[in-house]
C-alpha cells in the first residue's frame, strides 16, 4: 500500500483497517464495562466498589450489565475468530498473529539490549512479540472467561452435565484470571501504547489506521522499489 504523509513529514504506512479499528474500539468498551463491574464484585467490601455498585443501581443491577457486556465480548470474540480463520483459509490473508521463532529471538535479543549487551533493540515485524502476546492473553484469556463465566451463570444446568466441583473451580478461575488480564493489560499494553518514551503521549495507529515506517521498512520500500 502507498505510503502516506503527515503533517510531521514522516512516511506513515496502513496498519489497521477501518474494521480493526472499530472492532478495537468496541473491544475497549465492553473490557472497561467488564473490569468495572466484575472487579466491583470481587472487591465488594471496598468503598469504592461500593460507591460503583449504588450507583450503578445495585448488585442485580451490576450482575445484569456484567452478563450483557460478557454477551457482547463473547459475540465479538466468536466473529472475530470466524473472520480471521475464515480470512486465512479462503482468502489466503497472512496469519500475522502466530507467534514465530523470530518473535523468541526478538524478546531475547531485547533482554541483552535491556541488559546493555546489545547495541539498539529488535527491529520486529509489522507486530512485536509485545503485541502478539497481549493479543493472545485476550483472546485465550478471553476465551477461558467465556467458558467459566457461563458456568457461574447457568450453575443449575452445569451440573446436569459437570460434577458440582466445577462451580467453585470456575469462580476462582474466573476472578483470578480477570485480575491477571486486567493487571497486565493495564501495565503493559497502556505503557506500551501511551506512556513508553516511543510513543509518548500517546500511540494513535489503532486509531488513525496509520503507523509511522521505521527506517529499515523504508529501506525496504526503496529496495522494492528499485527491484
Amino acid at each position: 500500500m502507498t505510503p502516506r504523509e503527515f503533517s510531521d513529514h514522516r512516511e506513515y504506512s496502513r496498519r489497521f483497517s477501518a474494521y480493526r479499528i472499530m472492532e478495537h474500539l468496541a473491544l475497549i468498551a465492553i473490557f472497561t464495562v467488564l473490569a468495572v463491574t466484575g472487579l466491583s464484585q470481587k472487591f465488594y467490601s471496598l468503598g469504592i466498589s461500593q460507591s460503583l455498585i449504588s450507583a450503578l443501581g445495585g448488585i442485580d443491577s451490576v450482575r445484569s450489565i456484567h452478563h450483557v457486556a460478557g454477551m457482547l465480548f463473547t459475540a465479538l470474540a466468536l466473529q472475530h475468530v470466524v473472520v480471521n480463520f475464515g480470512g486465512v483459509l479462503f482468502f489466503q490473508q497472512e496469519p500475522s498473529m502466530l507467534i514465530t521463532f523470530k518473535d523468541v529471538q526478538d524478546s531475547l535479543h531485547n533482554v541483552r539490549y535491556y541488559l546493555g549487551l546489545a547495541d539498539h533493540p529488535a527491529t520486529c515485524g509489522r507486530y512485536s512479540y509485545k503485541e502478539k502476546f497481549i493479543y493472545w492473553l485476550i483472546l485465550l484469556g478471553g476465551s477461558q472467561q467465556i467458558i467459566t463465566g457461563f458456568i457461574l451463570w447457568f450453575p443449575v444446568a452445569t451440573t446436569k452435565y459437570l460434577p458440582g466441583q466445577f462451580i467453585p473451580a470456575s469462580k476462582v478461575v474466573h476472578t483470578n484470571d480477570a485480575m491477571l488480564i486486567f493487571l497486565l493489560t493495564a501495565i503493559w499494553h497502556i505503557y506500551d501504547s501511551m506512556f513508553s518514551p516511543d510513543v509518548f503521549p500517546l500511540n494513535k495507529s489503532i486509531f488513525t489506521g496509520y503507523a509511522a515506517k521505521r527506517p529499515l521498512e523504508q529501506g525496504e520500500a526503496a529496495t522494492s522499489e528499485r527491484g
